[in-house]
């Protein structure tokens, strides 16, 4: 599993901005995750972008306007960029779709991560990250989806209050109305929560409403909060399914919780608290290797402090 956030992204492109030339006239994104890499590029080169169905069309954006019509003869030189290359028929669909401009534009192309195998479909490629991979900025349309576990609230829907986590009246008007966080855009696996099985048909039927597509749903099948209270058991549940299947993600909504699973499944977790993987086997001192560990100790740490003011 390579993981990389907005963070990782930003100091790759400054790390590796002297290998792009300074006679570049116009920074291209490829929408839509290729627009990200595209501003920053444009950015810290000081140079105006758009998108590439505006730039097919002639346009561009500027300061002060969305978008501004202009001419080959004001931008020649082209740079069309995108985060990653995989498999490379993304990067291919696209050349051929601005084939027909290349007699008036001189188009080069960057990507920010690829694969080692297909580095030479990139004019300029700036990192390489073998697959699987998951980037912080298109988690939620990933392809391989299907193999992971989701939690629901904090992660597809808010939490509820404590006043309507009553387990009574106000509990159901939350669930058949929770307002949607998180939608994926894709199928995913299973939905695994710490919601009582009791609530099964409210679930299944926000899931339904909010267009969510999922192959399972296991719930705890305890009678009551109070039953659910006493078991405190959300990680270990949440973690019974997701290490006793060929899943490769969970999505976790609860720090503590995340790193609760990853411990049990020593398998990776993706927080929605602070929008950061926990990895396979590592809990607290997770990518100790790359330094990634101190941040998830002070925010570790704070957590533990405002629960202790909380309870004082």
């Amino acid at each position: 599993m390579n993981f990389r956030n907005v963070n990782d992204l930003n100091n790759t492109i400054l790390k590796q901005l002297h290998l792009i030339p300074r006679d570049i006239d116009l920074v291209v994104g490829i929408p839509r995750s290729g627009m990200l890499p595209a501003n920053l590029l444009a950015l810290y080169l000081n140079l105006p972008y758009t998108d590439i169905h505006s730039f097919v069309n002639g346009f561009i954006y500027k300061s002060g306007a969305r978008k501004q019509f202009f001419t080959e003869k004001e931008y020649k030189k082209i740079l069309v960029v995108d985060d990653s290359i995989a498999s490379g028929s993304a990067l291919k669909e696209c050349k051929k779709d601005l084939a027909h401009l290349e007699s008036k534009f001189d188009i080069q192309y960057c990507v920010v991560y690829y694969t080692p195998e297909n580095k030479h479909l990139a004019d300029f490629a700036l990192e390489a990250v073998p697959t699987p991979r998951y980037f912080q900025w298109n988690i939620f349309n990933h392809t391989t989806l299907e193999k992971a576990c989701f939690d629901i609230d904090g992660v597809l829907c808010v939490d509820p209050t404590e006043e309507q986590n009553d387990d009574g009246v106000l509990y159901q008007s939350f669930l058949n109305n929770a307002v949607p966080l998180y939608i994926p855009g894709c199928k995913i696996g299973t939905i695994v929560t710490s919601r009582l099985e009791k609530y099964r048909p409210e679930t299944e039927a926000w899931l339904s409403k909010n267009g969510i597509h999922y192959d399972k749903l296991v719930m705890l099948d305890l009678p009551n909060m109070k039953a659910r209270q006493k078991a405190n058991n959300h990680a270990g549940h949440k973690a019974n399914e997701y290490k006793h299947n060929k899943y490769n993600l969970f999505v976790e909504s609860d720090l503590g919780q995340a790193i609760e699973i990853n411990r049990i499944t020593k398998k990776p977790v993706f927080c929605t608290q602070n929008f950061e993987m926990i990895y396979n086997n590592e809990s607290l001192f997770y990518n100790l290797k790359s330094g990634k560990n101190l941040p998830i100790l002070k925010r570790t740490a704070l957590k533990l402090r405002d629960v202790v003011r909380k309870n004082r």
